[in-house]
């Protein structure tokens, strides 16, 4: 079960997207941006190159002129027939060409400029050296909302990531895990998405007993035992968007601490969605979701943020954490994560995505959030 294909994006939305990044750029006293292939390159133009190599690729997008994609000669015919080929100009250039002279005709010779935090180093100090004048901020830094709010037919694809994201855990929660290890159920969570229509798999965290008390341990040789916390966290990309959900289960029946532990991060992650609404700064989550927490007397064992961004890539901008003060907006979405990991024992996550509406917030992921016993 994959469900409906939904419809691609038109040349007109990568139009709007290209636009709306230069407009953004001039707004950040920024003289232009510089988009290498990956995340930011696919949201703007659905272009990923067949193959990345040392030939420089990249997007310029500078206010009050029409974008230009210079590539390689050998990669134009595919650049030809990508999805935004209609509303941008392409350059090739050839080996025996210095692609950054190319990329310098089209830039102001001095000015700062915006640039893909994945850029090459050789082609960021290839374009300093040719163009003297200019400096550089990563995207991140300097336009780090680019991709934050998502439009009509993103928070679509999201919820559908969601969804299938919530099959795959409706399915591995009927499966036996006492016996079994780590990496067995790892596998198994990576098929299930495949089954429910994703591309794409990035991570299968499976950390059961004291390696729930790793956040990031994602799977191990273990063997899961009877009485055992599992802390399942799991998500890829599904039609060019991301799901991520964590849920922790339990081997048989828990003891009275474990059932506490795990009310206090259920209730500490209600607390976190009830906090996501517009106008609301991002630590504004953060900090309801560490405060139930803290009062239990776990803040000891929350030891990282409460949420990050979601949408073309699993991790990006806005990140719920204490300092942050971006306000939140309507169409953005993040995890609410929050945790409690106490050390050799056993850790406790749960989390969904979330995104703001006009009024509050709205979960793309929604199965219970209660204690799960498994087998």
């Amino acid at each position: 079960m994959t469900g409906s294909t939904p419809a691609p994006f038109t040349a007109d939305d990568y139009r709007a997207r290209m636009e709306r990044a230069a407009r953004s750029a001039a707004d950040a006293g920024l003289a232009g941006l510089l988009v290498a292939p990956g995340p930011d390159m696919v949201w703007l133009t659905g272009y990923t190159p067949t193959a990345v190599t040392e030939r420089l690729t990249v997007l310029v997008l500078a206010p009050g002129r029409d974008p230009v994609l210079v590539v390689p000669a050998l990669e134009a015919p595919d650049a030809e027939r990508s999805p935004a080929a209609s509303v941008l100009t392409l350059r090739d250039w050839t080996d025996a060409k210095d692609p950054y002279a190319v990329t310098a005709g089209l830039l102001a010779e001095r000015g700062r400029l915006g640039i893909s935090d994945n850029t090459w180093a050789m082609h960021l100090l290839g374009l300093q050296r040719t163009l003297p004048g200019t400096s550089y901020a990563a995207l991140t830094d300097a336009l780090p909302m680019l991709r934050g709010v998502k439009d009509a037919a993103e928070l679509e694809l999201l919820a559908a990531a969601g969804a299938a994201a919530d099959q795959a855990f409706e399915e591995i929660r009927k499966v036996t895990f006492a016996g079994r290890r780590e990496s067995d159920i790892g596998r198994d969570l990576a098929d299930l998405l495949l089954r429910f229509g994703h591309s794409q798999v990035d991570f299968t965290i499976v950390g059961s007993g004291p390696n729930g008390a790793n956040p990031h341990h994602e799977v191990g040789d273990r063997v899961i035992r009877p009485g055992d916390m599992v802390v399942l966290d799991f998500g890829g990309l599904k039609d060019g968007y991301g799901s991520d959900t964590t849920r922790t289960v339990h081997v048989g029946e828990p003891t009275e601490e474990e059932r506490r532990v795990h009310d206090t991060v259920r209730a500490a992650q209600e607390a976190g969605f009830r906090a996501a609404r517009p106008g609301v700064a991002c630590q504004e989550v953060d900090r309801a979701a560490r405060a139930v927490i803290t009062d239990a007397g776990y803040g000891e064992y929350f030891i990282h943020r409460t949420g990050h961004g979601i949408g073309v890539t699993t991790h990006e901008p806005p990140y719920m954490i204490e300092g942050e003060e971006q306000p939140l907006v309507p169409g953005m979405c993040f995890s609410v994560e929050p945790g409690i990991y106490l050390p050799g024992r056993f850790g406790v996550r749960i989390e969904d995505i979330v995104t703001v509406t006009a009024d509050g917030g709205r979960r793309l992921n929604n199965t219970t959030r209660e204690m799960v016993v498994v087998d």
